[in-house]
Protein backbone atom coordinates (compact mmCIF):
# COMPACT_ATOMS: atom_id res chain seq x y z
CA UNK A 1 0.00 0.00 0.00
CA UNK A 2 3.01 2.37 0.61
CA UNK A 3 4.38 1.53 -2.12
CA UNK A 4 1.05 2.47 -4.69
CA UNK A 5 1.00 5.74 -2.29
CA UNK A 6 4.56 6.64 -3.03
CA UNK A 7 4.43 6.23 -6.62
CA UNK A 8 1.05 8.01 -6.98
CA UNK A 9 2.55 11.02 -5.17
CA UNK A 10 5.58 11.04 -7.53
CA UNK A 11 3.62 10.74 -10.34
CA UNK A 12 1.06 13.44 -9.88
CA UNK A 13 4.30 15.65 -8.53
CA UNK A 14 5.87 15.06 -11.75
CA UNK A 15 2.64 16.07 -14.07
CA UNK A 16 1.82 18.96 -12.10
CA UNK A 17 5.59 20.18 -12.29
CA UNK A 18 5.23 19.55 -16.26
CA UNK A 19 2.15 21.75 -16.22
CA UNK A 20 3.69 24.18 -14.21
CA UNK A 21 6.19 24.20 -17.24
CA UNK A 22 9.61 23.15 -14.83
CA UNK A 23 12.09 21.44 -16.59
CA UNK A 24 11.84 17.43 -15.19
CA UNK A 25 14.89 15.82 -16.79
CA UNK A 26 16.89 16.38 -13.62
CA UNK A 27 14.35 14.79 -11.09
CA UNK A 28 14.02 11.77 -13.86
CA UNK A 29 17.91 11.20 -14.13
CA UNK A 30 18.18 11.46 -10.48
CA UNK A 31 15.16 9.07 -9.60
CA UNK A 32 16.61 6.44 -12.03
CA UNK A 33 19.99 6.61 -10.55
CA UNK A 34 18.25 5.68 -7.34
CA UNK A 35 16.25 2.76 -8.98
CA UNK A 36 19.70 1.48 -10.47
CA UNK A 37 21.28 1.42 -7.19
CA UNK A 38 18.84 -0.35 -5.54
CA UNK A 39 18.47 -3.10 -8.39
CA UNK A 40 22.45 -3.41 -8.62
CA UNK A 41 22.81 -4.52 -4.69
CA UNK A 42 21.97 -1.21 -1.88
CA UNK A 43 20.28 -1.99 1.04
CA UNK A 44 17.93 -5.24 1.70
CA UNK A 45 18.79 -6.65 -1.80
CA UNK A 46 22.39 -7.53 -0.47
CA UNK A 47 21.09 -9.91 1.95
CA UNK A 48 18.84 -11.26 -0.60
CA UNK A 49 22.20 -12.00 -2.76
CA UNK A 50 23.48 -13.82 0.12
CA UNK A 51 20.63 -15.99 0.61
CA UNK A 52 20.20 -17.15 -3.35
CA UNK A 53 23.77 -17.96 -3.47
CA UNK A 54 24.23 -20.26 -0.16
CA UNK A 55 21.31 -22.13 0.02
CA UNK A 56 21.37 -25.10 2.94
CA UNK A 57 22.56 -27.36 -0.15
CA UNK A 58 26.07 -25.83 -0.44
CA UNK A 59 26.97 -24.96 2.85
CA UNK A 60 28.42 -28.13 3.80
CA UNK A 61 31.54 -30.07 2.23
CA UNK A 62 32.74 -33.49 2.50
CA UNK A 63 35.96 -32.83 1.78
CA UNK A 64 38.80 -33.32 4.67
CA UNK A 65 42.35 -33.55 4.73
CA UNK A 66 42.61 -36.71 3.95
CA UNK A 67 42.30 -35.53 0.28
CA UNK A 68 44.61 -32.92 0.39
CA UNK A 69 48.00 -34.28 -0.66
CA UNK A 70 51.24 -32.60 -0.68
CA UNK A 71 50.82 -29.44 2.54
CA UNK A 72 51.60 -31.78 5.42
CA UNK A 73 52.79 -28.82 7.29
CA UNK A 74 50.32 -26.20 6.37
CA UNK A 75 47.48 -29.38 7.25
CA UNK A 76 49.78 -29.51 10.83
CA UNK A 77 49.23 -26.00 11.49
CA UNK A 78 45.74 -26.03 10.38
CA UNK A 79 44.13 -28.42 12.34
CA UNK A 80 46.12 -27.38 15.37
CA UNK A 81 44.40 -23.89 14.66
CA UNK A 82 40.78 -25.63 14.30
CA UNK A 83 41.61 -27.95 17.40
CA UNK A 84 40.89 -24.63 19.27
CA UNK A 85 37.29 -24.67 18.12
CA UNK A 86 36.58 -27.97 18.43
CA UNK A 87 37.81 -28.60 22.04
CA UNK A 88 36.13 -25.30 22.94
CA UNK A 89 36.06 -26.85 27.02
CA UNK A 90 39.59 -27.13 27.23
CA UNK A 91 40.32 -23.77 25.09
CA UNK A 92 37.58 -22.09 27.90
CA UNK A 93 39.77 -23.56 30.91
CA UNK A 94 43.20 -22.50 29.11
CA UNK A 95 41.49 -18.77 28.80
CA UNK A 96 42.55 -19.40 25.14
CA UNK A 97 39.88 -17.82 22.64
CA UNK A 98 38.81 -18.54 19.55
CA UNK A 99 40.89 -17.70 16.27
CA UNK A 100 38.80 -15.29 14.56
CA UNK A 101 40.23 -15.82 10.86
CA UNK A 102 43.17 -17.91 9.09
CA UNK A 103 45.20 -16.52 6.16
CA UNK A 104 45.82 -19.23 3.77
CA UNK A 105 49.06 -17.50 1.73
CA UNK A 106 51.04 -19.33 -1.48
CA UNK A 107 50.99 -19.44 -5.28
CA UNK A 108 48.21 -20.26 -6.91
CA UNK A 109 47.03 -23.78 -7.31
CA UNK A 110 48.60 -25.15 -3.91
CA UNK A 111 45.02 -26.18 -2.66
CA UNK A 112 44.28 -23.63 -0.43
CA UNK A 113 40.52 -23.76 -1.32
CA UNK A 114 40.61 -27.46 -0.83
CA UNK A 115 41.97 -26.55 3.01
CA UNK A 116 39.54 -24.59 3.48
CA UNK A 117 36.76 -27.00 2.69
CA UNK A 118 38.92 -29.80 4.44
CA UNK A 119 38.50 -27.39 7.64
CA UNK A 120 35.17 -26.95 7.50
CA UNK A 121 34.46 -30.89 7.36
CA UNK A 122 37.29 -30.99 10.39
CA UNK A 123 35.52 -28.49 12.76
CA UNK A 124 31.49 -29.47 11.35
CA UNK A 125 30.55 -26.31 10.61
CA UNK A 126 28.55 -24.91 8.01
CA UNK A 127 30.59 -23.89 4.71
CA UNK A 128 30.45 -20.14 3.00
CA UNK A 129 32.35 -19.62 -0.06
CA UNK A 130 32.54 -16.43 -2.00
CA UNK A 131 35.37 -14.59 -3.42
CA UNK A 132 36.59 -11.21 -3.06
CA UNK A 133 35.58 -9.88 -6.55
CA UNK A 134 31.62 -10.37 -5.03
CA UNK A 135 32.09 -7.22 -2.57
CA UNK A 136 33.66 -4.22 -5.27
CA UNK A 137 30.51 -2.35 -6.99
CA UNK A 138 30.62 0.80 -8.36
CA UNK A 139 28.21 2.03 -5.66
CA UNK A 140 29.79 2.80 -2.36
CA UNK A 141 28.28 1.24 0.71
CA UNK A 142 27.06 -2.03 -1.50
CA UNK A 143 30.48 -4.21 -0.38
CA UNK A 144 30.06 -3.20 3.07
CA UNK A 145 26.76 -4.20 3.06
CA UNK A 146 27.08 -7.54 1.48
CA UNK A 147 30.09 -8.00 4.03
CA UNK A 148 27.07 -7.38 7.20
CA UNK A 149 24.69 -10.06 5.15
CA UNK A 150 27.57 -12.38 4.61
CA UNK A 151 28.13 -12.50 8.76
CA UNK A 152 25.05 -13.09 9.01
CA UNK A 153 23.55 -15.34 6.75
CA UNK A 154 26.95 -17.47 8.51
CA UNK A 155 25.46 -17.51 11.80
CA UNK A 156 21.81 -17.68 10.60
CA UNK A 157 22.94 -21.22 8.78
CA UNK A 158 24.57 -22.58 11.79
CA UNK A 159 21.38 -21.26 13.89
CA UNK A 160 19.73 -23.28 11.65
CA UNK A 161 21.16 -26.83 11.42
CA UNK A 162 22.28 -27.29 14.94
CA UNK A 163 25.66 -25.60 14.04
CA UNK A 164 28.18 -23.81 17.15
CA UNK A 165 30.45 -22.90 14.18
CA UNK A 166 30.53 -21.32 10.47
CA UNK A 167 33.29 -21.16 8.54
CA UNK A 168 33.91 -18.20 5.89
CA UNK A 169 35.83 -18.84 3.43
CA UNK A 170 37.25 -15.49 0.84
CA UNK A 171 39.13 -15.82 -1.92
CA UNK A 172 41.42 -13.65 -3.17
CA UNK A 173 40.92 -11.59 -0.24
CA UNK A 174 43.36 -9.12 -1.35
CA UNK A 175 40.82 -7.65 -4.09
CA UNK A 176 38.87 -5.90 -1.28
CA UNK A 177 41.59 -6.33 1.51
CA UNK A 178 44.37 -4.32 0.02
CA UNK A 179 46.14 -0.95 1.54
CA UNK A 180 43.65 1.60 2.34
CA UNK A 181 44.07 4.57 0.51
CA UNK A 182 45.41 3.49 -2.64
CA UNK A 183 42.09 4.16 -5.11
CA UNK A 184 41.88 7.68 -5.03
CA UNK A 185 38.13 9.19 -5.09
CA UNK A 186 36.39 5.97 -5.04
CA UNK A 187 35.89 4.72 -1.39
CA UNK A 188 34.34 1.70 -2.34
CA UNK A 189 37.05 -0.64 -1.66
CA UNK A 190 38.14 0.98 1.87
CA UNK A 191 34.63 0.51 3.29
CA UNK A 192 34.80 -2.84 2.27
CA UNK A 193 37.66 -3.38 4.24
CA UNK A 194 36.50 -1.22 7.38
CA UNK A 195 33.28 -3.28 7.45
CA UNK A 196 35.12 -6.72 7.47
CA UNK A 197 37.52 -5.67 10.10
CA UNK A 198 34.83 -4.36 12.41
CA UNK A 199 32.78 -7.77 11.36
CA UNK A 200 35.72 -9.69 12.70
CA UNK A 201 36.39 -7.66 15.75
CA UNK A 202 33.03 -8.01 16.76
CA UNK A 203 33.10 -11.14 17.03
CA UNK A 204 32.21 -12.30 20.87
CA UNK A 205 34.22 -14.57 22.67
CA UNK A 206 32.47 -17.82 23.25
CA UNK A 207 29.32 -16.82 21.19
CA UNK A 208 26.89 -18.97 20.41
CA UNK A 209 27.69 -19.17 16.92
CA UNK A 210 31.66 -18.94 16.19
CA UNK A 211 32.71 -17.42 13.05
CA UNK A 212 35.68 -18.63 11.55
CA UNK A 213 36.98 -16.39 8.39
CA UNK A 214 39.52 -18.55 6.05
CA UNK A 215 41.10 -16.37 3.23
CA UNK A 216 43.53 -17.29 0.97
CA UNK A 217 46.10 -15.10 -1.36
CA UNK A 218 48.80 -15.05 -3.16
CA UNK A 219 49.77 -11.49 -2.54
CA UNK A 220 50.62 -11.17 1.13
CA UNK A 221 52.02 -7.80 0.48
CA UNK A 222 49.07 -6.27 -1.06
CA UNK A 223 47.17 -6.28 2.41
CA UNK A 224 46.51 -4.03 4.81
CA UNK A 225 48.41 -4.16 7.80
CA UNK A 226 45.03 -3.79 9.73
CA UNK A 227 43.75 -7.15 8.59
CA UNK A 228 47.10 -9.00 8.84
CA UNK A 229 47.41 -8.27 12.82
CA UNK A 230 46.82 -10.68 15.97
CA UNK A 231 42.99 -10.41 16.78
CA UNK A 232 41.43 -10.71 13.00
CA UNK A 233 44.20 -13.01 10.54
CA UNK A 234 45.48 -14.47 13.91
CA UNK A 235 46.85 -17.44 11.71
CA UNK A 236 49.12 -16.99 8.70
CA UNK A 237 49.56 -20.41 6.89
CA UNK A 238 52.15 -20.65 4.48
CA UNK A 239 50.71 -22.99 1.24
CA UNK A 240 53.69 -23.46 -0.51
CA UNK A 241 54.30 -25.55 -3.54
CA UNK A 242 55.04 -29.09 -2.85
CA UNK A 243 58.09 -30.92 -2.36
CA UNK A 244 58.75 -34.49 -4.14
CA UNK A 245 57.48 -36.72 -1.44
CA UNK A 246 54.23 -34.09 -1.49
CA UNK A 247 54.38 -34.54 -5.34
CA UNK A 248 53.94 -38.23 -5.29
CA UNK A 249 51.08 -37.91 -2.74
CA UNK A 250 49.42 -35.62 -4.92
CA UNK A 251 49.96 -38.00 -8.03
CA UNK A 252 48.22 -40.86 -6.11
CA UNK A 253 45.62 -38.79 -5.46
CA UNK A 254 44.81 -37.87 -8.79
CA UNK A 255 45.20 -41.66 -10.63
CA UNK A 256 43.48 -43.33 -8.13
CA UNK A 257 40.51 -43.50 -10.25
CA UNK A 258 42.42 -43.92 -13.48
CA UNK A 259 43.93 -47.53 -14.82
CA UNK A 260 47.58 -47.15 -14.96
CA UNK A 261 49.93 -49.53 -16.86
CA UNK A 262 52.39 -51.77 -15.31
CA UNK A 263 55.33 -50.00 -16.05
CA UNK A 264 53.81 -46.71 -14.54
CA UNK A 265 56.35 -44.99 -11.91
CA UNK A 266 54.81 -42.10 -9.81
CA UNK A 267 58.21 -41.54 -8.01
CA UNK A 268 59.90 -41.00 -11.14
CA UNK A 269 57.50 -38.21 -12.63
CA UNK A 270 57.04 -36.46 -9.49
CA UNK A 271 61.21 -36.68 -9.25
CA UNK A 272 60.83 -34.64 -12.49
CA UNK A 273 58.34 -32.42 -11.70
CA UNK A 274 59.85 -29.89 -9.38
CA UNK A 275 58.14 -26.68 -9.20
CA UNK A 276 54.68 -28.03 -10.03
CA UNK A 277 51.26 -26.95 -7.85
CA UNK A 278 48.64 -29.65 -7.15
CA UNK A 279 47.14 -27.68 -10.11
CA UNK A 280 49.70 -28.31 -12.17
CA UNK A 281 50.12 -32.31 -11.45
CA UNK A 282 46.21 -32.88 -11.55
CA UNK A 283 46.49 -31.06 -15.21
CA UNK A 284 49.18 -33.69 -16.02
CA UNK A 285 47.27 -36.81 -14.94
CA UNK A 286 44.45 -35.58 -16.82
CA UNK A 287 46.07 -34.67 -20.02
CA UNK A 288 48.16 -38.44 -19.43
CA UNK A 289 44.55 -39.66 -19.62
CA UNK A 290 43.51 -38.04 -22.42
CA UNK A 291 46.73 -39.33 -24.63
CA UNK A 292 46.04 -42.54 -23.71
CA UNK A 293 42.43 -42.55 -25.01
CA UNK A 294 43.51 -40.56 -28.32
CA UNK A 295 46.01 -43.81 -28.89
CA UNK A 296 43.11 -46.06 -27.98
CA UNK A 297 44.99 -47.65 -25.04
CA UNK A 298 43.43 -49.45 -22.29
CA UNK A 299 45.97 -47.95 -19.49
CA UNK A 300 48.14 -44.86 -18.63
CA UNK A 301 52.03 -45.67 -18.85
CA UNK A 302 54.69 -43.74 -18.61
CA UNK A 303 55.30 -42.50 -21.99
CA UNK A 304 52.24 -41.00 -21.17
CA UNK A 305 52.48 -39.15 -18.56
CA UNK A 306 56.54 -37.79 -19.56
CA UNK A 307 54.35 -37.03 -22.60
CA UNK A 308 51.94 -35.01 -20.52
CA UNK A 309 55.03 -33.65 -18.42
CA UNK A 310 55.69 -31.45 -21.59
CA UNK A 311 52.62 -30.51 -22.43
CA UNK A 312 51.52 -29.10 -19.05
CA UNK A 313 55.24 -26.89 -19.33
CA UNK A 314 54.50 -25.83 -22.93
CA UNK A 315 51.33 -26.45 -24.61
CA UNK A 316 49.70 -28.78 -27.49
CA UNK A 317 52.26 -29.76 -30.45
CA UNK A 318 51.76 -27.25 -32.73
CA UNK A 319 51.08 -27.64 -36.81
CA UNK A 320 54.11 -25.23 -37.62
CA UNK A 321 57.05 -26.75 -39.17
CA UNK A 322 59.91 -24.42 -39.32
CA UNK A 323 62.94 -25.04 -42.65
CA UNK A 324 65.56 -27.71 -42.70
CA UNK A 325 68.14 -25.03 -41.61
CA UNK A 326 65.89 -23.52 -38.71
CA UNK A 327 65.69 -27.07 -37.05
CA UNK A 328 69.25 -27.97 -37.45
CA UNK A 329 69.48 -24.94 -35.81
CA UNK A 330 67.23 -25.71 -32.86
CA UNK A 331 68.79 -29.43 -32.92
CA UNK A 332 72.19 -27.68 -32.01
CA UNK A 333 71.13 -25.70 -29.63
CA UNK A 334 69.18 -27.84 -27.51
CA UNK A 335 71.94 -30.42 -27.86
CA UNK A 336 73.92 -27.95 -26.21
CA UNK A 337 71.97 -27.74 -23.43
CA UNK A 338 71.78 -31.17 -22.84
CA UNK A 339 75.97 -31.70 -23.36
CA UNK A 340 76.70 -29.04 -21.06
CA UNK A 341 74.24 -29.99 -18.12
CA UNK A 342 74.95 -33.82 -18.58
CA UNK A 343 78.18 -32.74 -18.34
CA UNK A 344 78.14 -30.98 -15.34
CA UNK A 345 75.57 -32.80 -13.57
CA UNK A 346 75.23 -36.46 -15.13
CA UNK A 347 71.39 -37.93 -15.33
CA UNK A 348 70.02 -34.38 -14.91
CA UNK A 349 68.72 -34.71 -18.79
CA UNK A 350 65.51 -36.17 -18.97
CA UNK A 351 64.82 -35.78 -22.74
CA UNK A 352 65.19 -33.05 -25.66
CA UNK A 353 63.22 -32.36 -28.71
CA UNK A 354 62.99 -30.26 -31.72
CA UNK A 355 58.95 -30.79 -31.82
CA UNK A 356 57.44 -26.99 -31.65
CA UNK A 357 55.13 -26.56 -28.53
CA UNK A 358 53.36 -23.34 -27.24
CA UNK A 359 56.15 -20.68 -27.91
CA UNK A 360 59.09 -22.72 -27.47
CA UNK A 361 60.45 -24.43 -30.74
CA UNK A 362 62.26 -27.27 -28.58
CA UNK A 363 62.47 -27.95 -25.25
CA UNK A 364 65.32 -29.62 -23.01
CA UNK A 365 63.89 -31.05 -19.88
CA UNK A 366 65.90 -31.86 -17.00
CA UNK A 367 65.22 -33.52 -13.87
CA UNK A 368 66.95 -32.26 -10.43
CA UNK A 369 68.78 -34.90 -8.40
CA UNK A 370 66.38 -33.24 -5.40
CA UNK A 371 64.30 -30.14 -4.77
CA UNK A 372 66.26 -27.39 -4.24
CA UNK A 373 65.65 -24.41 -2.08
CA UNK A 374 69.15 -22.63 -1.16
CA UNK A 375 71.34 -22.37 -3.79
CA UNK A 376 75.35 -22.41 -3.91
CA UNK A 377 77.16 -20.08 -5.85
CA UNK A 378 78.46 -23.24 -7.51
CA UNK A 379 75.13 -24.64 -8.62
CA UNK A 380 74.24 -20.74 -9.86
CA UNK A 381 77.07 -20.91 -11.92
CA UNK A 382 76.28 -24.32 -13.66
CA UNK A 383 72.96 -22.91 -14.28
CA UNK A 384 74.03 -19.76 -16.03
CA UNK A 385 76.42 -22.45 -18.33
CA UNK A 386 73.52 -25.04 -19.21
CA UNK A 387 71.46 -21.62 -20.11
CA UNK A 388 74.03 -19.54 -22.20
CA UNK A 389 75.24 -23.37 -23.89
CA UNK A 390 72.74 -23.37 -26.41
CA UNK A 391 73.55 -19.97 -28.05
CA UNK A 392 77.33 -20.94 -27.41
CA UNK A 393 76.82 -23.98 -29.91
CA UNK A 394 74.81 -21.77 -32.26
CA UNK A 395 78.09 -19.05 -32.56
CA UNK A 396 80.32 -22.09 -32.53
CA UNK A 397 79.20 -24.63 -34.92
CA UNK A 398 76.85 -22.02 -37.00
CA UNK A 399 79.15 -19.23 -36.84
CA UNK A 400 76.22 -17.11 -35.00
CA UNK A 401 73.67 -16.92 -32.62
CA UNK A 402 69.70 -16.28 -33.28
CA UNK A 403 66.62 -14.75 -31.78
CA UNK A 404 66.04 -18.30 -30.21
CA UNK A 405 68.27 -17.85 -27.65
CA UNK A 406 66.30 -14.94 -25.75
CA UNK A 407 64.39 -16.62 -23.37
CA UNK A 408 67.49 -18.56 -22.05
CA UNK A 409 69.20 -14.83 -21.87
CA UNK A 410 66.70 -13.40 -19.57
CA UNK A 411 66.96 -16.11 -17.09
CA UNK A 412 70.17 -16.13 -17.53
CA UNK A 413 70.72 -12.70 -16.07
CA UNK A 414 68.07 -12.90 -13.30
CA UNK A 415 70.38 -15.70 -11.97
CA UNK A 416 73.50 -13.26 -12.27
CA UNK A 417 71.64 -10.71 -10.80
CA UNK A 418 70.67 -12.95 -7.77
CA UNK A 419 74.76 -13.72 -7.51
CA UNK A 420 75.68 -9.79 -7.49
CA UNK A 421 72.74 -8.96 -4.60
CA UNK A 422 74.20 -11.78 -2.43
CA UNK A 423 77.68 -11.02 -3.06
CA UNK A 424 78.51 -13.56 -5.62
CA UNK A 425 79.98 -11.45 -8.00
CA UNK A 426 83.41 -9.32 -8.60
CA UNK A 427 81.60 -6.03 -6.85
CA UNK A 428 81.62 -8.34 -3.55
CA UNK A 429 79.17 -7.60 -0.44
CA UNK A 430 77.14 -4.40 -1.54
CA UNK A 431 73.91 -2.34 -1.08
CA UNK A 432 71.31 -2.81 -4.05
CA UNK A 433 69.96 0.93 -3.27
CA UNK A 434 73.41 2.33 -3.68
CA UNK A 435 75.30 1.04 -6.82
CA UNK A 436 74.67 2.43 -10.02
CA UNK A 437 73.30 0.90 -13.21
CA UNK A 438 76.81 0.98 -15.12
CA UNK A 439 78.22 -0.78 -12.31
CA UNK A 440 75.75 -3.48 -12.13
CA UNK A 441 75.54 -3.91 -15.87
CA UNK A 442 79.89 -4.76 -15.62
CA UNK A 443 79.17 -7.30 -12.76
CA UNK A 444 76.30 -8.87 -14.70
CA UNK A 445 78.36 -8.95 -17.76
CA UNK A 446 81.35 -9.86 -16.46
CA UNK A 447 79.33 -13.06 -14.71
CA UNK A 448 77.96 -14.12 -18.01
CA UNK A 449 81.08 -13.94 -19.71
CA UNK A 450 82.94 -16.23 -17.78
CA UNK A 451 80.49 -18.80 -17.13
CA UNK A 452 80.08 -18.69 -21.39
CA UNK A 453 83.49 -19.60 -21.96
CA UNK A 454 82.83 -22.44 -19.54
CA UNK A 455 80.58 -23.43 -21.86
CA UNK A 456 82.12 -23.05 -24.65
CA UNK A 457 85.17 -25.16 -23.49
CA UNK A 458 83.22 -28.03 -22.50
CA UNK A 459 81.54 -27.81 -25.60
CA UNK A 460 85.02 -27.63 -27.53
CA UNK A 461 85.61 -30.86 -25.81
CA UNK A 462 82.44 -32.86 -26.45
CA UNK A 463 82.25 -31.50 -30.13
CA UNK A 464 82.16 -35.01 -31.94
CA UNK A 465 79.38 -36.04 -30.03
CA UNK A 466 77.33 -32.82 -30.08
CA UNK A 467 77.43 -33.20 -34.40
CA UNK A 468 76.45 -36.60 -33.59
CA UNK A 469 73.68 -35.69 -31.20
CA UNK A 470 72.40 -33.42 -33.40
CA UNK A 471 71.76 -35.34 -36.43
CA UNK A 472 70.21 -38.21 -34.12
CA UNK A 473 67.84 -35.41 -32.92
CA UNK A 474 67.10 -34.11 -36.35
CA UNK A 475 66.39 -37.38 -37.66
CA UNK A 476 64.04 -38.89 -34.44
CA UNK A 477 62.79 -35.34 -33.80
CA UNK A 478 63.01 -36.49 -29.81
CA UNK A 479 65.95 -38.35 -27.56
CA UNK A 480 65.44 -39.58 -24.28
CA UNK A 481 67.76 -38.36 -21.86
CA UNK A 482 69.22 -42.44 -21.74
CA UNK A 483 70.22 -41.93 -25.65
CA UNK A 484 71.45 -38.73 -24.69
CA UNK A 485 73.94 -40.83 -22.29
CA UNK A 486 74.99 -43.83 -24.48
CA UNK A 487 75.85 -41.29 -27.14
CA UNK A 488 78.00 -39.64 -24.32
CA UNK A 489 79.63 -42.73 -22.83
CA UNK A 490 80.64 -44.63 -26.28
CA UNK A 491 82.99 -42.29 -27.99
CA UNK A 492 84.62 -44.59 -29.63
CA UNK A 493 81.71 -45.55 -31.70
CA UNK A 494 80.57 -42.57 -33.26
CA UNK A 495 84.21 -41.28 -34.24
CA UNK A 496 83.34 -42.22 -37.97
CA UNK A 497 80.22 -40.39 -38.10
CA UNK A 498 81.78 -37.66 -36.06
CA UNK A 499 84.27 -36.74 -38.70
CA UNK A 500 82.02 -36.46 -41.90
CA UNK A 501 79.29 -34.55 -39.52
CA UNK A 502 81.99 -31.87 -38.05
CA UNK A 503 83.12 -31.25 -41.82
CA UNK A 504 79.61 -29.88 -42.43
CA UNK A 505 79.86 -27.27 -39.67
CA UNK A 506 81.12 -23.91 -39.41
CA UNK A 507 84.71 -23.48 -39.10
CA UNK A 508 84.17 -21.44 -35.97
CA UNK A 509 84.31 -25.06 -33.66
Amino acid sequence: MKKELVLGVSLGSLVFAVLCGLNVFPLLLIAALIYMFYQRGGFKLAQQYFDKNNTNSSNFTDITFKQVGGQHNAKRELQEALDFIKSDHRTRALGIRPLKGILLAGPPGTGKTLLAKAAATYTHAVFLAVAGSEFIEMYAGVGAQRIRALFKQARRLAAQNSRQTAVIFIDEIDVLGSKRGQHQGHLEYDQTLNQLLAEMDGIKDYAKTKVLVIAATNRVDMLDPALLRPGRFDRIVRVDLPDQEGRYQILKLHTANKPLAADTDLKEIARATFGFSGAHLESLANEAAILALRKNDEAIGQHHLIEAIDKVCLGEKLDRRPSKEELRRIAIHEVGHAVVSETLNPGSVAALTIVSRGQALGYTRQIPDDDYYLYTEAHMREQIQVLLAGLTAEEMFLGMGSTGAQGDLEQAVNIAKKMVKTGMSSLGLISMDDISAVDLHKAIGSLLQREKQAAKDILRQQQEKVVVLADRLLDKERLEGQQLRLVLANADEIKADAKKLVAGYSPTI
